[in-house]
């Protein structure tokens, strides 16, 4: 398992961070995906946390914005350019919580509660995406990792 990790990632190509806020990664994945980022030829412009989505919390029933991760403009081997919406999370956090035997009624609790806004975030993301002609894509640790 990777070490947690959070700081200010200062790009090497300054020109390709549009973004309007200082590069802040909350774990190794975040700085990892900055430094691919940072250096890919593919990457024309991206930035970090730069747009909100709204949403409808599955706590409160109010809306609530939404920050993903990162917002990515590529260019692909034909020249075609696309924006992508990325979030980062743990692979585990991407399903479901999982009752075992021995997990307590909190921890279940807090999984489930987390998995509930998660989904939400990522329903209205995947919205945005579709009325913006974006995609949508959430990123773990086996994305960035192999």
């Amino acid at each position: 398992m990777v070490e947690f990790r959070k700081g200010i990632y200062t790009p090497e190509n300054p020109q390709k961070y549009v973004g309007k806020k200082t590069c802040i990664y909350r774990s190794s994945y975040e700085y990892k995906f900055m430094r691919f980022l940072d250096i890919s030829p593919s990457v024309v412009e991206w930035s970090s946390e730069s747009i909100s989505i709204i949403y409808p919390s599955p706590i409160t029933g109010r809306p609530t914005r939404y920050f993903p991760d990162f917002v990515i403009k590529v260019i692909d081997k034909n020249n075609n350019q696309s924006i992508e919406i990325i979030e980062i999370k743990p692979y585990r956090q991407t399903m479901p919580p999982v009752i075992s035997k021995g997990k307590h009624k909190k921890t279940l609790f807090t999984e489930a509660k987390a998995w509930a806004i998660n989904k939400a975030k990522w329903i209205a993301a995947q919205q945005f995406c579709v009325n913006h002609g974006f995609i949508f894509r959430i990123l773990t640790e086996k994305d960035l990792f192999h």
